[in-house]
C-alpha cells in the first residue's frame, strides 16, 4: 500500500497586516520528502502519528510537503500553489489513501477556504481515494471541506495539546474501513450563526468545557468521533463562527449527536463573548496582586497575539507595565529584527538606546505603529532555535531567529527576528531567563500560554491592549460574513 501523508497549515487573520508568502513558511516550518519525515517522526503531532499508522501497515509513504507558517494575513498566490501543487502531484502519481494535517482557517489569494480548495482538487484527480483529515480548533468549517473527504477531526484541547490523540483517533477510523473492519464512515454537522470569541474558547474553561465534554460523552456512547469547532473570528470570509461534526456508522447517528452538541453551544452563546476592561485599572490590579504573591504573575497582552496574526510589535502594553513601575518582568516576545541588529552590534553589555516595537502600521484598525524609545543594556544574544520540551509541539525545533534580550527599567524583553507565540517556556530558558524566578511574565499571547505557562502562574490577567488580534467587534470592519449572525444580529432561536 501506499499513503500520502502531507500537512499544510496556516491561521488567516484577514486584518493583518503581515504578508504570508513562501518565505513565511519556510522561516517556521517548511519541509519535503525525506527532511520532513525526519522533522516530525519523533513529535507528538499529526504527521508523527500518522507515519507510525504507515509503518504499522507496512505502507511505503510518500511526504511532498509539510509546511506551516505563523498566523497573519491572506497566504500568497504564489505560496498556496507552491504548497498545493506537490500534494496533488503525488496524489496523481498514486496511492491508496491520503492522511493530512491541516488548519482549516486558511484564506489565500484566490480562496477563501484553503483546505476545502486543496480537498476539492484532490476529489477531482481520485474520487474514490480515502481521505482522512486533521483540523485545528479555531477551524472555520465549510461544507466544501465535508464534501470532499471521508473523515475530519478536530482538535478537543486550546492549547492544543491532543493532537497527536485526535490524529490516531480519525486514521484509526478511516484504515479500519480501509482494511474493511468498520464501515465507511459517514459525517453530519451543523454550523451555528455564532462568531465567537478566541479568548472564550480555552477548553479548561466554560463553555467549551463542558462541550468537550460531550463531545467525549457522545464517543463513549458508541459514535467513531465528535468536534466542537470553535471557530476563528479573525477571519473575515461568509463561513466563519461555530461548528459542529460528528463521524457516525451511519447519519442517523452521526446527525443526532451534531444536532444535540450544537443546541448545547448556541444555548451558552453569550459566554462565547469576552467581556472588556480598562488597561490602566487591570494593571494597577496586578501591580497589587504583587504584595499578596510571590511570582510569577502572567500578564496576557492577547491583542497583539502573533499566534492569531498579531505583529507582535505593539508597544501599548509594555509601555503601561512601564509607566506604573512594574518590577522583575520578562517579556516574551517581542519581533524587531532590526533592534536585534543594533543589538548584535552593540554587544552583550552594551547600553544603547533603541527605538523597539512598532515597525508595522496596522491599516485595518487605522492604528501607525508606534516605537517605544527605550535605553537599557542587552544581556544576551543566541541564534534563538530551541527544542520543545513542555506538552505542545513537544520535540519541535523553534526557530526565532536572531535573537537578544533588552533589559531596561524592570523588564527583560525577549526580542526575536521571527515571530513566535510563547506557549512554552523554552522562550525564556532558550535565552537565560527562569520564568519562576520572575515577579511578572508578560506574554504577547491568550490561551496557548497555558500549555507551557499555566503551572507556573500564582495568578493570570488579561491586558486590553491593542493589536489586530483584538477582542473588541467594534474595532474591526467586517465585510464578508453571513447574515444573520450572533452577536451582531440578536438572534433567538436556533434553528
Amino acid at each position: 500500500m501506499k499513503f500520502v501523508l502531507a500537512m499544510m497549515k496556516h491561521e488567516t487573520n484577514t486584518f493583518s497586516p503581515i504578508v504570508t508568502d513562501l518565505a513565511r513558511f519556510e522561516s517556521w516550518g517548511l519541509y519535503r520528502g525525506q527532511a520532513a519525515i525526519d522533522a516530525y517522526a519523533k513529535t507528538n503531532m499529526p504527521l508523527g502519528v500518522y507515519l507510525k499508522l504507515a509503518r504499522e501497515m507496512g505502507a511505503e509513504v510518500v511526504l511532498p510537503v509539510a509546511a506551516e507558517a505563523m498566523p497573519g494575513g491572506k497566504v500568497t498566490r504564489e505560496a498556496y500553489a507552491a504548497l498545493c501543487e506537490p500534494i496533488l502531484e503525488a496524489v496523481k502519481a498514486g496511492c491508496d489513501a491520503c492522511l493530512l494535517d491541516l488548519h482549516g482557517a486558511m484564506v489565500a489569494d484566490g480562496t477563501d477556504d484553503g483546505e476545502g480548495t486543496l480537498l476539492e482538487r484532490i476529489r477531482a484527480i481520485r474520487p474514490d481515494l480515502p481521505i482522512a483529515v486533521t483540523l485545528d480548533l479555531h477551524c472555520n468549517l465549510t461544507q466544501r471541506m465535508i464534501d470532499n473527504c471521508d473523515a475530519l477531526i478536530g482538535y478537543k484541547t486550546y492549547p492544543h495539546v491532543d493532537m497527536d490523540v485526535v490524529a490516531e483517533q480519525v486514521g484509526r477510523i478511516l484504515l479500519g474501513w480501509l482494511q474493511g473492519k468498520r464501515p465507511k464512515p459517514v459525517m453530519a454537522w451543523r454550523q451555528l450563526p455564532l462568531l465567537s470569541q478566541t479568548l472564550a474558547q480555552g477548553t479548561a474553561d466554560e463553555p467549551m468545557k463542558g462541550l468537550i465534554a460531550a463531545c467525549k460523552a457522545e464517543e463513549a456512547a458508541g459514535l467513531p468521533a465528535a468536534t466542537i469547532f470553535g471557530g476563528f473570528a479573525l477571519a473575515d470570509i461568509a463561513d466563519a463562527g461555530t461548528s459542529v461534526i460528528c463521524i457516525g456508522d451511519d447519519f442517523a447517528q452521526a446527525d443526532a449527536a451534531a444536532a444535540r452538541i450544537a443546541k448545547a453551544a448556541w444555548e451558552q452563546r453569550d459566554i462565547f463573548l469576552y467581556k472588556h476592561r480598562d488597561l490602566q485599572d487591570t494593571v494597577a490590579e496586578a501591580k497589587a496582586k504583587a504584595r499578596d504573591v510571590d511570582g510569577p504573575i502572567v500578564l496576557l497582552d492577547h491583542a497583539d497575539n502573533c499566534g492569531s496574526g498579531g505583529t507582535q510589535d505593539v508597544m501599548t502594553v509594555i509601555a503601561e507595565v512601564l509607566r506604573q513601575g512594574l518590577q522583575d518582568v520578562a517579556v516574551g516576545a517581542v519581533w524587531d529584527p532590526e533592534a536585534v541588529k543594533q543589538m548584535q552590534q552593540a554587544g552583550v553589555g552594551a547600553t544603547i538606546t533603541l527605538k523597539l516595537g512598532g515597525k508595522t502600521d496596522m491599516p485595518a484598525i487605522h492604528e501607525p505603529g508606534r516605537p517605544l524609545e527605550l535605553t537599557g543594556r542587552v544581556r544576551t544574544i543566541t541564534d534563538g532555535e530551541w527544542v520543545v520540551r513542555g506538552p505542545m509541539y513537544n520535540g519541535y525545533v523553534v526557530k526565532m531567529g536572531p535573537t537578544a534580550v533588552f533589559e531596561t527599567g524592570g523588564l527583560q524583553i525577549v526580542v526575536v527576528s521571527n515571530h513566535h507565540e510563547p506557549w512554552d517556556t523554552g522562550v525564556f530558558t532558550s535565552v537565560g531567563i527562569d520564568p519562576l524566578a520572575k515577579q511578572y511574565l508578560l506574554l504577547k499571547s491568550r490561551i496557548h500560554y497555558r500549555a507551557g505557562f499555566a503551572p507556573l502562574a500564582r495568578a493570570t490577567y488579561t491586558l486590553d491592549g491593542t493589536g489586530v488580534t483584538t477582542s473588541d467587534n467594534s474595532k474591526l470592519d467586517y465585510k464578508q460574513l453571513r447574515k444573520p449572525l450572533y452577536p451582531f444580529d440578536r438572534l433567538n432561536d436556533w434553528p
